[in-house]
């Protein structure tokens, strides 16, 4: 599994943390930034996360900012993306589960590092369930198309 990662300055810690993490699982990840703490703008890095899973660079994305709220909202412009903001378990398994979401949104300065780790497997080593979600997952991407 290839994950793309990329975060603002307020989730730059938590990024490098997870990022480590997967690398220690075997999983290959891409790192779009940012590189440091120095500020800088979230919708910059929720769009170009989205835009990696969007062109298929990667299978699933995260993204982090302070609160998750920010990124995920600029990675759900991009048309295609379903990036949920996580701040426990059950919701990301659900997010795969039951939404197929390709991204998750964290928050680098309300989710401690294990809860984060806990977050991100539940969401990694979940499936898509289809079924009766595929048809409202359908119905989503069928707004998409009229609204953008």
């Amino acid at each position: 599994m290839k994950i793309g990662i990329g975060s603002d300055h307020g989730g730059y810690e938590l990024k490098e943390e997870l990022k480590k993490y997967m690398l220690e699982k075997g999983i290959d990840v891409i790192d779009y930034g940012t590189n440091d703490l120095t500020s800088v703008d979230y919708p910059d890095y929720g769009k170009i996360v989205a835009e990696a899973v969007v062109n298929k660079e990667v299978e699933r994305g995260v993204v982090i900012c302070g609160t998750g709220i920010g990124i995920s909202i600029a990675a759900n412009k991009v048309k295609g993306i379903r990036c949920a903001l996580c701040s426990d378990t059950y919701s990301a398994r659900m997010s795969m589960e039951h939404n197929n979401a390709n991204m998750i949104a964290l928050g680098g300065r309300v989710l401690g590092v294990d809860l984060a780790k806990e977050i991100l497997s539940a969401y990694l080593n979940s499936t898509f369930q289809g079924g009766r979600h595929l048809r409202r997952i359908e119905k989503i991407s069928e707004i998409e198309k009229t609204m953008l």
